[in-house]
């Protein structure tokens, strides 16, 4: 998921139209975006546009939901679980056992409705608990299909600035070297100036060169931005072809490691170059 779109789950007048943008995913919120008042008017919205959703329509179709621990979570499940949906964006991950917990009411819904293919979780990684034990929280189920970082909730309360560059930097890659420690991808969060093209790109490419698969979007112009930073470029697509083709002719000959362009080359190297023709 190079870009994921968000889209308020009040807003049903928005689903079409963000379904037929260029985002990879689309992100159906009812969390943040929708007013306590119109939570159960988004549950309905969203639920029938799943039910109406088109075959091959090409997207990766996530639903955020209200926070575990409070009393909107279980009725959100209960409207958003059916075929349609790819993935549950659990905000505020904070432990192992909670993913756990939410892996197994999933899997008691899928089964009471014949669901037969597993909805995979997201999970969001913004509080300092959650931080502290993301690669617990990536490691807890079979289900987690990636952690997903939200800077807003986790610097804004604790008046951390989030225009300090070194410290975005230095939370972003504590996130993904949690998620590679389960072997799961790592995807970064909003760019809220949605008038700064420049900032939002600045900060993908960032997020990019620390091994993130992608970057939400808040905003329709960001989609561009998102997929044009983490496509892989040309370049990188002929030079992993090159490790790949070198890699076949040593390996075959019983070398673990050569020299490519009078660089070492080994099995760390030649994994980043089937990821890169992976995503091409």
């Amino acid at each position: 998921m190079r870009s994921k779109l968000f889209v308020p789950g009040s807003r049903p007048e928005l689903f079409a139209k963000a379904m037929a943008s260029a985002a990879d995913a689309v992100s159906f919120d009812l969390e943040d975006a929708v007013a306590a008042e119109r939570k159960a008017e988004a549950r309905a919205c969203v639920a029938a546009m799943l039910d109406g959703l088109a075959p091959e329509h090409g997207k990766t179709v996530i639903v955020r939901v209200n926070p575990t621990d409070g009393r909107y979570f279980a009725d959100d499940l209960a409207a958003i679980i059916r075929d349609g949906l790819d993935m549950v964006n659990i905000p505020k991950a904070e432990t192992a056992l909670q993913m756990r917990a939410v892996a197994a009411h999933l899997g008691e819904i899928e089964h009471a409705r014949g669901i037969a293919t597993p909805i995979r979780i997201l999970a969001n990684i913004e509080t300092p608990r959650g931080l502290r034990l993301a690669a617990e929280i990536a490691a807890a189920d079979p289900r987690i299909a990636g952690l997903q970082l939200g800077l807003g909730d986790l610097f804004e309360p604790h008046g951390i600035a989030r225009t300090e560059r070194e410290t975005v930097r230095a939370i972003q890659l504590a996130m993904r070297l949690a998620a590679a420690e389960a072997g799961i991808p790592a995807y970064d969060g909003a760019f809220v100036n949605v008038g700064d093209p420049d900032g939002f790109r600045a900060e993908a490419a960032a997020a990019r060169r620390l091994g993130y698969s992608g970057k939400s979007c808040i905003h329709p112009s960001q989609i561009a931005l998102a997929n044009d930073v983490f496509r892989p470029s040309a370049a990188e697509i002929a030079h992993a072809r090159r490790v790949l083709a070198a890699a076949e002719t040593q390996l075959a000959a019983g070398t673990g490691a050569f020299l490519l362009d009078g660089v070492m080359i080994d099995e760390p190297f030649i994994a980043q170059a089937r990821a890169v023709i992976a995503q091409s």
